[in-house]
């Protein structure tokens, strides 16, 4: 006989992507309603930035109202509502996908926005860590084509980011902002929200044609050598900036104007999401995997790994060159310094904890420690302690990341589950 635990698991193996996103839905609804209430209720003194940790780590004596607030406002009400329905959605999820995987994918994405526009209203704070955490994302699914999908080491990403957080910051504060650097605005400010994507497409091709200067190298040298050579491109781009006054220099540039709300940032990580993993799945991701195995057997085959290196570089660098321009309208101030070997440890963190060769790997890893490092804020520089101790044991034990070498396909994700 099956124990309590498997029924209950395999109750819960039926219910769709779609019952697991209504019922989040209804949770965070749930919050914006009695959220206050109940931390009052608690004892606590505000409803929770994230999920408690930050009050638990500043104020270890709220640890049980803390957990009793998660498990009341997030946990039970998934929980039973994903239980309940899923029957229903299951039938409303087989019908969507009968009728366009299409139409299923945006109303799976509807879903989801909504419910990240519901838990990010309660506090700007959460905002903030929601596009930061979105942009995270591009910038680890980015890197992982060059250092998952074609097995070469780059550390070139922050320069990359860089490049396209100025273009992209340049093209908007000169067309839409009264700068003191650059003078009058050309166009009107109503017009900022139509012409932003393409001072995003300005920015990402910057970062692109940056990376000429490591596409071009990489012909000859391979691991350590390409590592140097990347990391030497990143501190260049780092010092060119830093003595470029027309930019700020040192100082930075502000002035952005606010372009980058939520529902772009997430359209745009969607798009990278989409655009990425068709990158991979198709013919140059199989040849970006051949050049990975062995680049001379590769070359014997008839694949171009002179071409296939470039546009691997090319590509990656102009989604990082992208997420550099959304994050520079994020905080609306860019620095030089921000570009630098902790941006570098951050990203090359995500992608090798979430895994190599991976879709899902790059979004786990990049959403883990984006939300690991905010919920550690608290302990200062004892989270630089704690974050490599977890690198170090996932190293260990999971030598390829914790989602390696998985392929993202969206019909698997979306379907229905099949029920007996």
């Amino acid at each position: 006989m099956k124990t309590l635990t498997a029924k209950i698991r395999e109750s819960y193996t039926q219910v769709p992507l779609l019952g697991w996103l209504i019922g989040a839905l209804l949770a965070v609804i749930l919050e914006q309603f009695i959220g206050d209430m109940l931390a009052d209720i608690l004892g606590l003194p505000k409803i929770p930035v994230l999920f408690g940790f930050v009050l638990i780590l500043k104020k270890p004596l709220l640890i049980p109202g803390a957990v009793a607030y998660v498990f009341l406002t997030y946990v039970l009400p998934i929980g039973v509502i994903a239980r309940l329905s899923g029957s229903l959605v299951n039938k409303i999820s087989a019908k969507l996908f009968n009728l366009s995987i299409v139409i299923t994918v945006l109303a799976h994405l509807a879903v989801l926005y909504a419910i990240l526009h519901l838990w990010s209203d309660i506090s700007a704070y959460r905002v903030l860590t929601l596009k930061l955490t979105l942009i995270a994302i591009m910038l680890t699914l980015s890197l992982n084509v060059i250092n998952g999908y074609m097995g070469e080491f780059s550390c070139s990403h922050p320069g990359f980011m860089a490049l396209g957080a100025y273009a992209a910051s340049t093209v908007t504060v000169i067309l839409f902002v009264n700068d003191k650097l650059f003078g009058p605005a050309i166009l009107p400010a109503a017009l900022g929200p139509f012409m932003f994507p393409i001072a995003l497409i300005v920015g990402g091709c910057t970062a692109a044609l940056g990376a000429l200067a490591i596409a071009i190298p990489s012909f000859r040298t391979r691991g350590d050598y390409l590592a140097i050579i990347s990391l030497a491109f990143m501190f260049i781009v780092k010092s060119m900036i830093e003595n470029l006054e027309v930019v700020g220099g040192p100082r930075g540039l502000s002035s952005q104007p606010d372009l980058a709300n939520l529902p772009t940032v997430f359209i745009w990580t969607v798009g990278c999401i989409w655009i990425v993993n068709n990158f991979v799945s198709s013919t140059m991701g199989k040849a970006l995997n051949a050049v990975r195995d062995d680049e001379m057997a590769a070359n014997c085959m008839t694949v171009n790994t002179r071409q296939t290196k470039i546009l691997a570089f090319l590509f990656a660098a102009f989604w990082a060159g992208v997420a550099g321009g959304l994050f520079a309208h994020v905080l609306r101030y860019v620095n030089p310094g921000t570009f630098g070997l902790q941006k570098l440890a951050e990203v090359l963190a995500m992608v090798y904890f979430g895994g190599l060769n991976s879709v899902y790997g790059s979004i786990v890893g990049a959403v883990s420690l984006s939300l690991l490092g905010e919920a550690l804020r608290p302990l200062e520089i004892l989270k630089w302690i704690f974050i490599p101790l977890l690198l170090i044991l996932v190293m260990i034990f999971r030598p390829t990341g914790l989602i390696a070498f998985k392929e993202f396909n969206i019909r698997n994700l979306v379907k229905p589950k099949q029920t007996e």
